[in-house]
């Protein structure tokens, strides 16, 4: 039996890594705005969350969650190639939501490009339901789709 590597913190040495993931897995094709420097600017601000997955060094995942008044907001999350449907990628989610519910967050949203089927699934199988659809999200001219998980029970319709 294999455990999975551990999450932790990320430290500004991780931003190089962290960026060059992002651009290669989530900017693919867009301009790329997840720079090193924007990322240590994450690590850095207290509201915000950045966990990265190591194993022998090498970054395997990471994830960035921003913590709002009552919700929290993952802004990315992406999984090495090499590691991905290992469980790698719902280790992290889970210990992102568990440090959202620490945080007193009743929500997490988050956002995918509509043509990427792998990470909607990867979403709806772990809770997290489509609630919209927006229109040229990615550079003007890939949609998004907006989902979000209740942590707690949402508020009565």
């Amino acid at each position: 039996m294999t455990s999975d590597p551990p999450v932790h913190l990320a430290q500004p040495a991780d931003a190089d890594d962290i960026a060059a993931l992002s651009r290669d897995l989530i900017e693919r094709g867009l301009p790329w705005t997840w720079r090193a420097a924007r990322i240590r600017g994450a690590i850095r601000d207290p509201d915000t969350n950045v966990a990265v997955v190591r194993s022998d060094g090498a970054l395997l995942a990471f994830g960035i969650m921003e913590y709002l008044e009552e919700d929290a907001y993952l802004s990315l999350l992406a999984v090495h190639a090499a590691s991905q449907r290992r469980g790698v990628g719902r280790s992290l989610l889970r210990w992102l939501e568990a440090s959202a519910r620490v945080a007193g967050c009743r929500r997490i949203r988050v956002e995918a490009r509509r043509d990427n089927g792998a990470a909607r699934t990867f979403y709806n199988e772990l809770g997290y339901h489509e609630v919209a659809v927006t229109r040229g999200r990615y550079g003007g001219n890939v949609d998004g789709v907006r989902l979000e998980k209740w942590l707690v029970p949402g508020p009565a319709p």
